[in-house]
């Protein structure tokens, strides 16, 4: 269930039509406490996060973070991580839940519609205390208009976005419609996708406003934020290919990838391995361009950061 100022979006209970999730994605990017939520993340300035600055602010210890690479999910404990975050989204959607109730909060970097369903019971799975009525604050950050969208007009005058191409998209049309499905109650209080993280240059090339952000444990507040080495730790390089890794094996299919045990307070990364296709598909990209490594392995190469093709590398070196 979603809910907005506390009033729900779908005010039966019966499963939404295709046509009803479209005209509710369209309902929240125009919804006017949505909007004055967008504006006012689209104007904070952007938090530089990094390890060693933040443990010299004068502070007697540094910051607890837990940073989420694509496709990974983290719940977190208030009482023992102070923020958590991630970036290098472009066609990526961050999606972050807090429990009113115990202040937990799960946050995931999703990035692909096939892995929203499942991967939403697992951020939930110790956030939510299924004896209590828990009432959960939801922020959905990232996803551009990576690809044309047009108005859809129906008999009725109303006007909704339809579905060119792209992959943001269908990867927001089905998180809200995973959302409507459960009878968990979401209040969404951010929702920056689509058109609201939109820029365009002199050419027209569309470009994600926000990539990255970041959550303060103690109080659920959420931030723009960009992560240094320092901070997208621990494991950086292994949990890069372990995103490649998880897509030919079938433990994986449909799943998010946990890397933070909320009970443990610890990092555990699974075992994963390469297909022998992999590596060869790996082989192959050594011998790219730059740029043609950056159409090859992107799906917004416009739109990614400077250091893009310096982390794939590091990956198949």
């Amino acid at each position: 269930m979603i809910l907005v100022d506390g009033v729900p979006v779908v005010p039966d209970s019966d499963p939404p039509s295709p046509s009803q999730v479209l005209e509710i994605l369209a309902a929240l990017m125009d919804h006017p406490t949505l909007l004055s939520a967008s504006h006012s993340l689209k104007n904070t300035p952007e938090r530089r996060f990094s390890i060693s600055e933040e443990s010299g602010l004068g502070s007697i210890a540094q910051p607890k973070c837990v940073y989420v690479f694509q496709r990974e999910y983290a719940i977190v404990d208030p009482a023992l991580v102070d923020v958590v975050g991630t970036d290098e989204a472009t066609t990526c959607v961050g999606l972050v839940i807090r429990n009113r109730s115990n202040g937990k909060i799960s946050i995931a970097h999703l990035d692909f519609p096939a892995i929203v369903e499942m991967g939403l019971a697992q951020m939930l799975s110790q956030t939510f205390d299924h004896d209590l009525q828990d009432e959960m604050d939801v922020h959905v950050i990232g996803g551009f208009e990576d690809a044309s969208l047009k108005r859809i007009d129906h008999s009725d005058g109303s006007e909704i976005h339809g579905k060119v191409g792209g992959y943001s998209l269908p990867l927001c049309i089905k998180l809200i419609e995973t959302l409507l499905r459960r009878r968990e109650k979401f209040h969404i209080q951010t929702f920056f996708v689509l058109g609201h993280n939109t820029r365009r240059d002199a050419d027209g090339r569309a470009y994600p406003i926000i990539t990255g952000f970041l959550v303060e444990t103690s109080n659920g507040s959420v931030s723009p934020a960009c992560f240094d080495r320092t901070s997208r730790c621990p494991d950086e390089v292994v949990r890069r290919i372990r995103i490649t890794a998880c897509s030919d094996d079938p433990t994986w299919r449909g799943k998010l990838l946990e890397t933070y045990h909320t009970q443990d307070d610890k990092f555990i990364i699974a075992p994963c391995y390469w297909s022998w296709g992999q590596f060869y598909y790996a082989s192959t990209l050594q011998c790219l361009s730059d740029s043609e490594m950056l159409d090859e392995c992107s799906t917004s190469p416009y739109a990614e950061g400077p250091d893009f093709v310096d982390n794939i590398r590091s990956l198949i070196i």
